[in-house]
């Protein structure tokens, strides 16, 4: 695009970016494979909470071939609290990629790091721009706003053939040379000045020749599609206290291989019975906000009420037996979580309960168990105290924190649980 406004946005927006760029640790060279790790956890999560994390990976997988060879619960663990856990597997699945093919060197050819685990457009673009100065577009979130409202572009942004237009647009901008100084000052604007609701627009390098600003649409710009809203979904889960050599640990589970959070640790807990409950997905989120606070000191106008709590607590004893063959009963309401995933909103009321013991058959009939029926007839149950635990359920001290991975939900359950346990 040769016209005197791009020309202008170019030349002022690159002038702006060498002169406030702020200063960052992955501005600190060009290695692309700190730059891959810098903007996949740049991904839906804010540039300071990324950089306690950002340092802390770097710090103990430096390399790809670091990243590689390390077992994916030390990475999950690396990476915990930062959410969207598939980017950390689809990362470490990509540096694998690069050890096998590229002798753990990520390659200067866009098609090359295309082909990479979990590398798309934007992210290729900013590797290729930032790392090998190579003049390819990085558009993001950030970049059709602020091109959207610098052009007085009003096609649906969340439509892919605008995302099309847009990166053929981008692309068009970036002056010879400098295609990792302009990609980024792009970003940079974005982030600090042409912000989502209050767009600085007279701190603009670029305001003169805004023609969102000019047309009075700084506002409403870009148009966006709503996504569908996440659905409710109540999870009940159980605190489950050890007892004897037990005392002071709590019984955790690790989900599936594949799904939602796959792999990381838990409380025990089963969807709420119908209308509350719902499958988990297929997705893998936990990037979500989080609303209020979990504690066992909540307001008592917080709890859930006392004929709803019964029913929770013979239903979670009944579900985790039909479904993982553990008994237990739940005796009080401990407290509540809540947290947005893309596109579930968890409500988790958490119960403190007891362990009985391993069902040992195994035919996943609770259609007898009460929690009424655990407490007073236990001994209707064949027990063996040689049964193992399932092999996805383990118990736990605080000590172990360090080691496992924990969805944000019950990672801000859990630190509480022991706070007031001390």
């Amino acid at each position: 695009m040769a016209t005197e406004a791009a020309s202008y946005f170019s030349r002022e927006l690159l002038a702006w970016y060498r002169e406030n760029k702020r200063d960052l640790p992955w501005r600190k060279n060009r290695d692309p494979y700190r730059i891959w790790v810098s903007e996949v956890m740049l991904q839906q999560t804010r540039v300071d909470t990324v950089i306690p994390y950002y340092e802390r990976f770097m710090e103990k997988f430096p390399t790809a071939a670091a990243l590689a060879a390390a077992p994916e619960a030390e990475v999950l663990k690396c990476w915990e609290g930062l959410g969207y856990y598939s980017r950390a597997r689809n990362l470490q699945a990509g540096a694998r990629e690069v050890v096998e093919r590229h002798i753990g060197i990520v390659p200067d050819d866009k098609q090359a790091v295309s082909a990479l685990r979990g590398i798309g457009p934007y992210t290729a673009g900013a590797i290729m721009s930032i790392a090998f100065n190579r003049p390819e577009p990085a558009v993001d979130g950030n970049v059709m706003r602020v091109l959207s409202r610098y052009f007085c572009l009003e096609d649906d942004i969340a439509k892919p053939a605008t995302r099309v237009s847009i990166e053929k647009l981008a692309a068009s901008l970036i002056p010879e040379g400098a295609a990792g100084d302009f990609n980024q000052g792009l970003m940079e604007l974005g982030a600090l000045v042409c912000t989502p609701k209050s767009p600085g627009c007279l701190t603009c390098p670029v305001m003169a020749h805004c023609e969102g600003r000019m047309a009075g649409k700084e506002h409403i710009l870009p148009i966006k599609t709503k996504a569908k809203p996440p659905r409710p979904e109540t999870r009940i889960a159980a605190l489950i206290a050890g007892t004897g050599e037990r005392a002071g640990q709590l019984l955790v589970r690790q989900r599936p291989e594949s799904g939602l959070l796959a792999q990381m640790w838990e409380l025990p807990h089963v969807a709420a019975a119908a209308p509350s409950a719902g499958d988990d997905g297929d997705g893998d989120g936990d990037g979500g906000k989080k609303r209020g606070r979990t504690s066992a000191r909540k307001a008592a106008s917080s709890e859930v009420p006392a004929e709803e709590r019964a029913v929770h607590m013979d239903w979670l004893t009944r579900t985790l037996a039909a479904e993982d063959h553990v008994l237990v009963r739940a005796d009080s309401w401990w407290g509540s979580a809540e947290h947005i995933f893309s596109h579930i909103i968890w409500d988790v009321q958490v119960y403190r309960a007891e362990f009985g013991f391993m069902l040992q058959d195994a035919s996943g009939d609770s259609s007898g168990i009460t929690a009424q029926a655990v407490a007073e007839t236990a001994a209707a149950y064949e027990l063996s105290e040689a049964l193992p635990l399932p092999a996805n359920y383990r118990w736990i001290g605080p000590e172990h924190m360090r080691e496992l991975a924990f969805p944000n939900v019950f990672l801000r359950i859990l630190r509480d649980y022991w706070e007031l346990a001390d």
